[in-house]
């Protein structure tokens, strides 16, 4: 454990809670990729199933039920409680296009071939590129609500400190995982784009707006 990863989980955790709110307080699931948020909970299904089988820490056992918990709760809310204001008319982004090459790079690029590592492997692969339902959405209704923009910026923001953490534990743990740096990298400079659309705009008060 270091600062970054720990700033890391903390501002995973704040994008969930962000997410969250806004659907229950406003009763409606407006603006938010549905998609996206069922990859998510299938790379943290896929991520955790060790959950019962591999006790690390604490911290460790508590953050994944977090994680597990929270993206269920997401999608009951998206595609049950909540469906009848979920815009399924702009969430149309083919997820097989993502869904199909992860697995194929998982069984072939991995760590070693075992059931759970490859479904580990499937998991950092699936992350990189599970926001893409959600940033062709906002491309596709042109912008996004400022609290769509707060929970996208501090999700990305966790994949961002966790590039540091990784620096960091090469440097002083010589440690250094080659799937998991080539996955985040993709998915943070996934995120560029918005990032400076965030602190160009929704700062300074404007709403954001994705070029179409």
């Amino acid at each position: 454990m270091n600062v970054f990863r720990l700033a890391g989980d903390l501002a995973h955790v704040f994008a969930i809670i962000i997410l969250l709110l806004k659907i229950w307080k406003t009763r409606s699931c407006a603006g938010i990729s549905g998609k996206s948020q069922v990859l998510f909970a299938l790379v943290y299904l896929t991520r955790y199933l060790d959950l019962f089988t591999t006790y690390v820490s604490l911290y460790n056992s508590v953050m994944k039920v977090i994680f597990l918990a929270s993206s269920g709760a997401t999608v009951y809310l998206m595609y049950v409680k909540f469906k009848a204001t979920y815009d399924h008319n702009h969430d149309s982004f083919r997820v097989e296009f993502l869904f199909v090459p992860c697995v194929l790079l998982s069984l072939l690029i991995n760590h070693d071939f075992t059931v759970m590592e490859v479904l580990w492997t499937f998991s950092i692969y699936l992350e990189s590129v599970a926001i893409l339902p959600q940033l062709f959405m906002v491309s596709k209704t042109g912008e996004a609500e400022s609290i769509t923009s707060h929970y996208l910026f501090a999700l990305g923001s966790y994949r961002a400190l966790y590039l540091l953490n990784w620096i960091y534990r090469y440097f002083v743990e010589s440690h250094y995982d080659l799937i998991a740096i080539f996955a985040g990298v993709v998915q943070t400079i996934l995120y560029c784009d918005f990032f400076y659309l965030y602190i160009t705009k929704v700062l300074k008060g404007k709403r954001l707006q994705l070029p179409a």
